[in-house]
């Protein structure tokens, strides 16, 4: 019988071994959140999707694009929230054939209403220390980024694809980035992955602003 130990995975394969792990609890926290509202996860990641695009109204193909499920499954969550009250549908000013969807009043009440409980996973984040918390967030956007660019997900709505965003224009180190948008500095824990404000930049300025932001 050998006595070898067994060959580790790599690196990376076990970083996401270790984040699919994590996935577990969120999925736990999700259902909890859900369930104040009497709404399934899908129906609150659309609640979301769509209030922080709000008052835009959304098209069931980018909601569906953007929680990563069939279109047929984006409809039927929206159907549900809408019976509810929760969304309402209505066609496009722009094209009277696609229909748009927006939260209403009580969606919006409801959604805060799920804030309350945040769960196990942003307990534990807040766990780490600040510069911990940066850190990780600044490896999540490189993640996120990297899954954006090879096409496993559309395009994120975060700092870092946005045509608003300047990176390290500023000397103070605790808030070097700046944005055109509001037109402040502002520093690595500020940094958004889903901000209803952003603007995507076009393929050449995003890879522009993605150098200078890792390069410093």
């Amino acid at each position: 019988m050998s006595t070898d130990a067994p060959a580790s995975r790599p690196l990376p394969a076990r970083i996401a071994d270790g984040l699919a792990r994590i996935a577990t609890a969120m999925r736990a926290d999700e259902w909890q959140a859900a369930e104040v509202g009497g709404l399934t996860p899908t129906q609150l990641h659309v609640l979301r999707f769509v209030a922080g695009r709000d008052p835009v109204a959304m098209r069931v193909k980018e909601i569906a694009a953007d929680l990563g499920v069939t279109q047929p499954t984006a409809t039927d969550a929206i159907s549900a929230l809408e019976r509810k009250g929760h969304v309402r549908r209505a066609a496009s000013q722009a094209d009277r054939r696609a229909v748009g969807v927006t939260i209403t009043e009580s969606g919006l009440a409801l959604l805060h209403r799920t804030y309350d409980a945040p769960g196990a996973t942003v307990a534990a984040v807040a766990g780490l220390d600040r510069a911990e918390q940066e850190r990780l967030l600044l490896s999540l956007v490189k993640v996120i980024r990297n899954l954006q660019e090879t096409g496993a997900i559309p395009i994120q709505r975060m700092c870092a694809t946005c045509r608003h965003f300047r990176p390290h224009v500023h000397d103070d180190a605790a808030t070097p980035h700046h944005c055109a948008f509001v037109d402040a500095a502002f520093g690595p824990r500020d940094l958004r992955v889903d901000c209803r404000e952003h603007e995507t930049a076009d393929p050449a300025a995003r890879a522009a602003t993605w150098t200078a932001f890792v390069n410093g």
